[in-house]
C-alpha cells in the first residue's frame, strides 16, 4: 500500500497559532462547567447501570434496524488486537469513527438511515467500547495502522470514512497514508488547519486522568464532557446508553495513554507539515455551527488547506460538539451529500 514519506516535523519552520475570532473568545468564556451543575446532571442518571459485554453475532434494532456486533482480531500490539464493531446494512462500506467519550454508538441513527443503501460499519477504537484497552502503542499514526489492519481483516480494501473528534485524528493518518483506500472522507468535529491551545485545555486535562481521577467515574466523566460542550438536549435513553458505552472495564486507564503519546499541537504541525497534502479523495468538513472549541470562522477556507484532494466542502452542523446526537438529521443529510461528491 502506498505511505506518505515521513519528515520531521520539527524540521519544518513551526506555524503561528491562530488568532481567536471575538465570537469564539466570547464563547469560550466560563468554558468548564460548575461543580454544581455537572453534581445535578450526574444524580438524574445515578441509576444507570454497566451494560454486560457482547458476543459476536449479537444483535439488537435500534431506530427499527437490525445492527450486528462484531469481534475480531487483527495484527497489534504484542500479537493481536480484538476489536469490536458494529455493521448494519449492504453495499458500499461506509467505516464510521467516533470520538471522546464515545463509542460505535455515536453513529447509530446515521447508520439506521443509511443502511438501506450502504454497509455501515462503526468500530470502536482501541482502548473504547468492547476493543482491546490494554498497554501499547497509543500514537495515533500507531492506532490508525492497527486500525487500518484490522479493516482489511474484514475484507475492506475501498470504503467511505466518517469521522469525529479523536476518531478524526486517527483518519487523518488512514487517509494519508492510504489514499487508495479512502473513497471520501467525511472530517468531523477536529482542528484542520488552524489551531489556538485556549481551545484545547482537555489535552492537559486528560493527559493527567491517571493522576487527577477525573475519568475515574465514567459516569461523571461523561456527563462533564457532554455537559460542557452539547448545545442541543440529547436524550435521556442516548445519554444511558454513552455512559454504559464508556463504563466497561480498562477504558479509563487506556483513554489517557493517547493524550500521553501526543499533543494538540503535535497532531496541528503533523497536519500542517504532511497530511494535509496527501489527502486525494473528495472531503466534506463537518462541523458544529456552536462549537466550542474549533469556530466555524477556522474552515471557511478549507479547499485551501487540502490542495491536492478533489473535491472539499464544509458543513455547519446545527448545535454544538456532539452533532451526531444533537442534530442527527441534519448529520445524515450531510452524510448523503458526501455521498454524492
Amino acid at each position: 500500500m502506498a505511505t506518505v514519506p515521513r519528515s520531521s516535523e520539527s524540521a519544518s519552520v513551526a506555524p503561528q497559532y491562530s488568532e481567536l475570532p471575538e465570537r469564539a473568545k466570547k464563547a469560550i468564556e466560563g468554558f468548564i462547567p460548575s461543580e454544581e451543575v455537572i453534581s445535578q446532571r450526574v444524580a438524574h442518571f445515578a441509576a444507570v447501570e454497566p451494560r454486560a459485554r457482547d458476543k459476536d453475532g449479537d444483535t439488537e434494532v435500534l431506530d427499527g434496524v437490525t445492527f450486528t456486533h462484531r469481534f475480531v482480531e487483527a495484527p497489534g500490539d504484542y500479537e493481536t488486537l480484538n476489536w469490536h464493531y458494529v455493521e448494519t446494512g449492504q453495499g458500499e462500506p461506509i467505516v464510521f469513527l467516533h470520538g471522546i467519550p464515545d463509542s460505535w454508538f455515536q453513529w447509530v441513527h446515521q447508520m439506521s438511515a443509511l443502511s438501506t443503501n450502504y454497509r455501515c460499519i462503526a468500530v470502536d477504537l482501541k482502548g473504547y467500547g468492547q476493543s482491546s484497552n490494554g498497554p501499547g502503542d497509543y500514537r495515533h499514526e500507531g492506532a490508525s495502522e492497527q486500525l487500518y489492519a484490522m479493516l482489511q481483516k474484514i475484507g475492506l480494501t475501498k470504503f467511505n470514512l466518517v469521522t469525529h473528534d479523536r476518531g478524526t485524528v486517527q483518519a487523518d493518518f488512514i487517509a494519508a497514508n492510504h489514499p487508495e483506500c479512502v473513497m471520501r472522507y467525511g472530517r468531523g468535529e477536529q482542528h484542520l488547519y488552524h489551531f489556538n491551545p485556549a481551545l484545547a485545555p482537555q489535552g492537559d486535562i486528560f493527559m493527567n486522568a491517571p493522576w487527577t481521577g477525573i475519568m475515574e467515574d465514567p459516569k461523571r466523566f461523561v456527563v462533564w464532557v457532554y455537559t460542557w460542550i452539547t448545545k442541543r438536549p440529547i436524550s435521556d435513553i442516548e445519554m444511558m446508553r454513552v455512559i454504559q458505552e464508556f463504563s466497561y472495564p480498562g477504558i479509563v486507564r487506556a483513554v489517557p495513554r493517547y493524550f500521553n503519546s501526543s499533543s494538540f499541537r503535535a497532531e496541528w504541525l503533523t497536519r500542517r507539515n504532511r497530511l494535509l497534502k496527501a489527502w486525494t479523495c473528495p472531503v466534506l468538513i463537518m462541523q458544529g455551527f456552536e462549537s466550542k472549541t474549533q469556530p466555524r470562522e477556522f474552515y471557511e477556507k478549507a479547499r485551501e488547506y487540502i490542495p491536492n484532494a478533489k473535491d472539499v466542502q464544509v458543513c455547519y452542523m446545527p448545535g454544538g460538539h456532539f452533532w451526531t446526537l444533537e442534530s442527527a438529521q441534519e448529520t445524515t443529510e450531510a452524510l448523503r451529500r458526501l455521498l454524492s461528491m
